[in-house]
């Protein structure tokens, strides 16, 4: 079962797909806040795909933030 932070990832995933440019943006604002670093692949394919350019930027500074914050978990985790 899936946790409560998993499901509203999902969520916030699914939204990722709005026809909304402004809903677009604010759920990759929300994915940053909440460093759902699992949500990397969904950024990935709305940096590639979008077609607005706003959300294709806000896509890739979220992803560079997100992946930052992974690649430093992962090294307090190994330490």
């Amino acid at each position: 079962m899936a946790s409560n932070r998993q499901r509203i990832i999902d969520y916030h995933i699914s939204r990722l797909s709005d026809k909304r440019t402004e809903v677009r943006l604010e759920t990759i604002q929300e994915l940053v806040l909440m460093n759902a670093t699992e949500a990397l692949e969904a950024l990935h394919h709305v940096y590639e795909t979008d077609i607005d350019e706003t959300v294709k930027r806000a896509a890739q500074r979220a992803g560079r933030v997100l992946y930052q914050h992974k690649v430093a978990n992962n090294s307090t985790n190994n330490s």
